[in-house]
Formats: structure tokens, sequence, C-alpha cells
């Protein structure tokens, strides 16, 4: 199975970091200070769910900060992806994969990282050109144990694992053969936000842009 386009753009993101902060953005202010931070520590691929009313105006701002590559998580339909897009966003990620945003993110050359939990998910998108795709809820889908069983019979598909990776379980999920990168909120963790602890997170993303894959 040749690579898609847009998966191909997708794993060059990946490759940018081991690990692709997963950020819930209360407050637009935040955007930048935060973005900069992650950026600063190695992390240049930034995930901005669209869970809160100020997701859209964030990946907008964070789009402007020198380094980063800003994306939209949380895709669920093509207004999500098309308003994704418009903000500035440079990757999508989705939790799944329906035909609506896969066919969205691919007529607006967005580059996706689309969701799958099960063998006939991984497959199905496999049949499209995503060798790049997101195993997500990672813990609750078997964890890395999980992972590892598909990288046999699917051995062309590299995976960012999401859901429930930490740091008490990243070096699992990094020392498989078919995980390209991981996706994590414990770098931009909540407690550090709202005390506007920038130092901080860069020192998070520091310390987890130094591991390996």
């Amino acid at each position: 199975m040749t690579p898609s386009k847009a998966s191909a753009q997708a794993a060059d993101i990946c490759k940018l970091g081991p690990v692709v902060p997963v950020l819930i953005v209360e407050n637009a202010d935040d955007a930048v200070p935060m973005a900069e931070a992650l950026v600063a520590g190695g992390l240049p691929a930034l995930e901005v769910t669209l869970r809160t009313p100020a997701a859209l105006e964030a990946i907008a701002a964070m789009a402007k900060v020198e380094g980063g590559v800003v994306g939209a998580g949380t895709l669920l339909t093509h207004k999500d992806v098309e308003a994704a897009k418009k903000a500035g966003a440079l990757f999508g990620v989705s939790p799944g994969a329906t035909d609506a945003v896969l066919d969205a993110a691919e007529a607006n050359d967005l580059p996706l990282l689309p969701g799958a939990a099960t063998a006939s998910e991984v497959m199905r998108l496999l049949e499209r050109g995503y060798t790049i795709q997101k195993f997500f809820p990672a813990e609750t889908s078997g964890g890395a144990p999980a992972l590892k069983a598909l990288s046999s019979p699917l051995p062309q598909v590299k995976f960012c694992p999401t859901g429930g990776v930490s740091l008490s379980n990243v070096y699992d999920y990094l020392a498989l053969p078919n995980t390209i990168c991981v996706g994590g909120s414990w770098v931009a963790p909540a407690n550090l936000v709202a005390a506007k602890d920038w130092d901080g997170i860069k020192k998070l993303a520091t310390e987890a842009a130094a591991l390996k894959t």
C-alpha cells in the first residue's frame, strides 16, 4: 500500500518529536505562551483539541508562533475540519474515522491522523492510504501489548498512541516498532497552565523531547 500524500505529511509531523502535546485550551490568552514554552522545550507539533470555545482562537494564535506546527484534535465532522483549516491548523487528529471526516480532510488538503483501535479499523484506513494512524483510546484498548500485536499482521502501519499515555507507560509504547510518536497531555497539565507556569511546561517539554522512539 502506497501512503497517501496526507499520510506522508502526517508522518513528517509525527517525526518532529517523540511526543505530540494534547492541549485543552480554556483561555485563548494562554495559547501563545503555552506554545512558545512547548516549542522551546523541543515539542513543535501541537494538537489543540476542539473541546472548548477557545480552541479555534487558540489555534489561530499558535499558528503564528515561530517553529510551531499546530494541529486540531477531536475532529468529528466536516465542519470541524473546515473550521480547523480556516483557523490555521496544519494537521488534524480524529478519535475515530468516518467517511465524512476523511473526505473533508482530503478535500481541504489537511493531513489527518485518524483514530483506530481494532484491526478492522486499521485495515479500512490502510485501504485509503493511511499508513500513519492514531491508536485510540490506547490504554483502554489493550495498551502497548495490543498495539504490539498489530505490528505483525500490519507492519506497514505506524501509530501515535493516545489516551492514557503518561510518563508511567510512555516507554512501553515508544519501544514498539510500530510507534512513530505518542500523544500526551502531561506536558501541559492544567495546574501549570492555570498558574501560567510556562517555565514549568518548558521543563516538562524538554524532558519529553529527550524520550527516544
